[in-house]
């Protein structure tokens, strides 16, 4: 199976999904908003990792979600904590499929999508 990956995710966000596996997820960082966008655009699978994006490589594991929805909203940062006034969030409803291990790797630009084998829960190691 192929999808796009979602680095960087929080544990409290994946420990989420895997008890409720419906989900709305609150993204901020360009890359991850980037591949929402195109697994929206494509049709495509979300592989959500702990993982940062340049540590994503065969044997990474991580959840598997079908993307419900997409919703993107420009918030206003206070001007003290930032040098930008305004932030692109993007707001991606989830459901969780299952678990999963990467196979192969394609980096396409800021985009990275993965061939995906799907894992029984006692194969996990997400500990």
């Amino acid at each position: 199976m192929e999808a796009v990956v979602l680095a960087g995710i929080s544990r409290r966000v994946l420990d989420e999904l895997m008890r409720n596996p419906y989900r709305t997820v609150e993204l901020r960082g360009a890359r991850n908003v980037l591949a929402v966008e195109e697994a929206f655009n494509r049709a495509m699978k979300l592989f959500l990792t702990y993982d940062p994006f340049s540590d994503v490589d065969v044997g990474t594991e991580g959840l598997v979600t079908e993307l419900l929805g997409v919703d993107e909203i420009e918030t206003r940062v206070p001007w003290e904590e930032s040098d930008e006034r305004e932030v692109t969030v993007c707001r991606a409803r989830l459901k969780l499929i299952g678990l999963g291990r990467v196979v192969e790797v394609e980096r396409k630009h800021n985009i990275i999508t993965v061939r995906i084998r799907e894992l029984m829960p006692h194969e996990m190691g997400m500990g």
